[in-house]
């Protein structure tokens, strides 16, 4: 039988979200449903909103979730009922080109829930990420829940879905951050500060944090930051190259999304250095580097999706690191709020009040 619960539509381009009652069917064949704990308010989400991703409206936002398995579908063997899971919008299929060549974190054929939730007229919704987890309950593929230790608190383990698993593998995975290594990251929003957390984790002796906020720089400190530059205030680029004595960083983690802060990636690293993009630009952005510095200051220039993890693998190790205190994912929860305040979380994070505002259902 199908599910009425309430969930967070975006209507249309830029207009207000509003809960609405959505419908979510039983599980079919490789599908699972979830209700739903906590789910995490990401910048993603605004985006779908103003239409930065497509114009499939309307939506159910949210997609940085924990919860736990109601029911599951034929087929199903990843999970059971009464798992707790973090979702996860990279579901591997195990059969596409990068997963045969044993390189799943890659997957090019990942896949969500076929059948779709509604709303009580029967208008489809596209659910942010193939999640939509801003609901009481969602459908997803199995494959989309990884199950972890049920003792972690579910605002924090669900932030791993996607900002600070991002932000993290964009360190330890794509950014491939040694110990001794010196690591700048541009932008210390969630995205952003989880870099941070994840270069130290990974051994950095020198962590440059940069933004244009004070706040944003002190909570950066928190997070492992041995050093900050406030890039409205003086040349980043110059900055980090004089706390790396002259040489620029080793790994260059841009966690903005823009040009020119792209650029200011580029020149910040050192020769053979790595330039990590993590932020998230929209379609219109272009990008100019004259072609021999590209080549001639050799390295490597990297985009990372989703931090390159394999959930199945990296969720639970994360969580372990959590619970044994080496890794504070309760520092990214700025906020507990309700489901009907998520359009004033949306202004809070925009003017950087907050790391993560969490919905708690």
């Amino acid at each position: 039988m199908a599910h009425e619960v309430r969930g967070v539509i975006a209507p249309g381009k830029n207009e207000p979200v509003r809960v609405e009652t959505i419908v979510v069917p039983d599980p079919g064949p490789g599908e699972a449903l979830v209700r739903v704990r906590t789910c995490g308010v990401c910048h993603t989400d605004l985006h779908y909103k103003q239409g930065g991703i497509n114009d499939e409206f309307p939506f159910l936002l949210g997609h940085e979730a924990a919860g736990v398995v109601e029911s599951v579908g034929e087929g199903v063997t990843e999970v059971e009922p009464g798992d707790f899971v973090v979702l996860n919008w990279r579901a591997v299929c195990g059969q596409c080109r990068a997963c045969l060549r044993g390189r799943p974190q890659y997957c090019f054929a990942t896949h969500n829930a076929k059948q779709r939730m509604t709303l009580t007229d029967g208008t489809p919704l596209s659910p942010a990420l193939g999640i939509g987890a801003f609901a009481e309950k969602t459908l997803v593929a199995a494959g989309q829940c990884t199950k972890v230790d049920p003792a972690a608190s579910p605002a924090a383990a669900g932030l791993l879905g996607c900002g600070v698993m991002a932000g993290i593998g964009a360190a330890i995975n794509t950014g491939q951050v040694g110990r001794g290594d010196s690591v700048a990251v541009i932008g210390c929003g969630g995205v952003g500060g989880a870099a941070i957390m994840g270069a130290r984790l990974a051994g950095a002796a020198r962590v440059i944090a940069v933004d244009i906020d004070e706040r944003k720089l002190a909570t950066a400190q928190g997070l492992g930051a041995t050093h900050t530059v406030h890039s409205g205030q003086t040349d980043p680029v110059a900055a980090i190259r004089e706390l790396t004595g002259g040489f620029g960083a080793d790994v260059v983690i841009e966690a903005v999304g823009r040009p020119e802060t792209y650029e200011q990636a580029f020149y910040a690293r050192d020769l053979a250095g790595t330039v990590v993009l993590v932020g998230v630009p929209t379609p219109e952005m272009r990008i100019e580097l004259p072609l021999l510095d590209v080549f001639g200051r050799g390295g490597a220039l990297k985009s990372s999706w989703y931090g390159d993890c394999l959930p199945s693998r990296d969720f639970p190790m994360l969580i372990d690191l959590y619970q044994q205190g080496r890794l504070d994912l309760d520092a990214f929860v700025t906020e507990t709020i309700a489901l009907d305040q998520i359009e004033e979380a949306f202004d809070r994070m925009h003017t950087g009040e907050v790391l993560r505002s969490v919905v708690v259902l």
